[in-house]
């Protein structure tokens, strides 16, 4: 049975939501923040938020209609300063939890001019984010944490569902236009989703990891070279902080005369480090490593790349293959490498630069690495996932 109670919010938890004590128990309310007293609906350890009573000084006002409903966002309420202690304190407490000391710097702001990607769950009648705390479609007219080529992602997305029926569909605004992944259990290639392609003036319309009709190439700018994407390939949320990924990569390896880049991708690092050095990447997803070499078959002026195919989870590479080289960059998923540094703390290898889309597992891994014999620098948070709970990590590991 739900109540109404009224409660003071201790603090501001890992997923955006306020926490506060309830007969010895923590309770999460949404759309509060620390230091606010609230009164909030009560089922089980969850609070829906009724009214503020006294509202915190860091709250702020939302600029997006929809926040508090679509559940795309987490943080809009919250102001400036204060949201980028939250972002700086993700990584501080994931660092604490596994007794990694180390100097975290203030987020890099790398929200660019917005998301280049998204995937939106769409009908024929709604298209959006799930709703706040709901496996419900929150319908959008617009977002605006979407960069502008991505503004009728959601009237494109019904269009799609009204042939395909209930899907998820992925944008990408690719340097050629907006490349757009259905994924849908009974849809089938028809002349309706093409016409779709043909009226939006779609690069490319792919259903189910197969490309359906193909009007130009989606590409994207890689250093000096221009990679053709695969279906639902893997880019950082924004190029704003792809850039600074790879500056913060680039200053950390320099001097280095070898390179590998593990959990490369398409090559975002790897093509900009071949500039200055020659590479080896690897990366478990066939499609990526094979745009990674086609990009640097097309592009003067490279040292050398060597692209291979390898589940570094299954596969790390070993102490022998890493002591050739001098430096190793490592970019994996949610997952973290825990394998792979794990051989790197019988190598020889001087610097790892790593970058981290999960302060948990980089705080895991960091623990084994400086248990290892490196020494971690400077920890800087870099956010790109605007006003969401999700943090990049970036920080160089040298050995002592």
């Amino acid at each position: 049975m739900t109540r109404i109670e009224t409660l003071a919010i201790d603090r501001l938890g890992h997923r955006g939501e306020g926490v506060a004590s309830l007969d010895g128990k923590p309770v999460f309310v949404a759309l509060t923040l620390e230091g606010e007293t609230v009164t909030a609906q009560i089922d089980g350890n969850r609070g829906r938020l009724v009214d503020i009573i006294d509202p915190s000084p860091a709250r702020g006002e939302p600029f997006c209609p929809h926040f508090g409903a679509c559940g795309g966002c987490q943080l809009q309420h919250l102001e400036a300063g204060a949201y980028r202690q939250f972002k700086r304190g993700l990584v501080v407490d994931a660092l604490s939890r596994v007794a990694v000391q180390a100097d975290v710097a203030d987020p890099i702001v790398a929200h660019g001019a917005g998301r280049r990607r998204a995937t939106l769950h769409a009908t024929k009648s709604e298209a959006g984010f799930m709703a706040l705390r709901s496996h419900a479609i929150h319908d959008l007219d617009t977002c605006p944490i979407l960069v502008p080529a991505l503004v009728r992602a959601p009237e494109i997305a019904r269009a799609i569902a009204a042939v395909a029926g209930p899907c998820d569909i992925s944008f990408t605004a690719s340097d050629m236009g907006l490349d757009v992944s259905i994924r849908a259990k009974s849809a089938k290639p028809s002349a309706r989703l093409s016409a779709i392609a043909q009226k939006f003036d779609l690069a490319r319309l792919s259903l189910n990891g197969e490309p359906l009709i193909l009007l130009r190439a989606p590409t994207m700018a890689m250093g000096q070279s221009s990679v053709a994407l695969p279906v639902s390939s893997f880019l950082q949320a924004t190029a704003d902080a792809e850039d600074v990924l790879a500056s913060l990569v680039i200053e950390a390896v320099e001097g280095a005369k070898q390179v590998a880049d593990l959990f490369c991708g398409i090559g975002p690092f790897t093509l900009r480090l071949a500039a200055i050095a020659p590479v080896f990447a690897a990366d478990s997803d066939a499609a990526a490593i094979g745009a990674l070499d086609t990009a640097k078959r097309k592009t003067k002026g490279l040292k050398p790349i060597t692209a291979e195919r390898r589940d570094l989870f299954r596969e790390p590479l070993g102490v022998f293959e890493l002591n050739r080289f001098d430096a190793v960059v490592l970019d994996p998923p949610r997952a973290g490498a825990q394998a792979q540094v794990k051989e790197l703390t019988q190598s020889k290898v001087k610097t790892i630069a790593y970058v981290s889309c999960d302060p948990q597992s980089f705080a895991r891994d960091a623990a084994i690495l400086i248990a290892g014999g490196y020494r971690i620098g400077k920890v800087t948070p870099v956010d790109q996932f605007a006003f969401s709970t999700h943090t990049e990590v970036f920080a160089a590991f040298t050995r002592t």
